[in-house]
C-alpha cells in the first residue's frame, strides 16, 4: 500500500521556482508533524522544512527565506513551494512524518542547472 506519494519535481533554472506535493494517506497525515526531507547524491537524507498539524512551520538555515511548506488538511497534502533556487538544492526530495518515520516513497527529483 503505496502511503507517501510526492510529484512535481524537474528541471530548472537557478533562481528558478518550483512547487512540490506531496499526497499521503489519512494515518499518516492526520493529527501528525509532517516534513520535507531531500537527498542528495552522496550524502544523507536531511529535514529542510516541517510543520505541525496545527500548522507550526520550520526551516533549515539553508532554505530559510526561500521555501515554504504549507499544508491541505481537507486533501491530506503538504507542500514545498521552492523559489529562488540554488545548484546546491539539487536533490530528491521525500516527504514523511516527523515522529515514527513511515515508509519512504519514490521521492521528487529536483534538479537545479543553467
Amino acid at each position: 500500500q503505496v502511503q507517501l506519494v510526492e510529484s512535481g519535481g524537474g528541471l530548472v533554472q537557478p533562481g528558478g521556482s518550483l512547487r512540490l506535493s506531496c499526497a499521503a494517506s489519512g494515518s499518516i497525515f492526520r493529527g501528525n508533524s509532517l516534513g520535507w526531507f531531500r537527498q542528495a547524491p552522496g550524502e544523507r537524507r536531511a529535514l529542510v522544512a516541517s510543520i505541525t498539524s496545527d500548522g507550526v512551520t520550520d526551516y533549515a538555515d539553508s532554505v530559510k527565506g526561500r521555501f515554504t511548506v504549507s499544508r491541505d488538511n481537507a486533501k491530506n497534502t503538504i507542500y514545498l513551494q521552492m523559489s529562488s533556487l540554488k545548484p546546491e538544492d539539487t536533490a530528491v526530495y521525500y516527504c514523511n512524518k516527523i515522529y515514527g518515520l513511515a515508509d519512504w516513497g519514490q521521492g521528487a527529483q529536483v534538479t537545479v542547472s543553467s
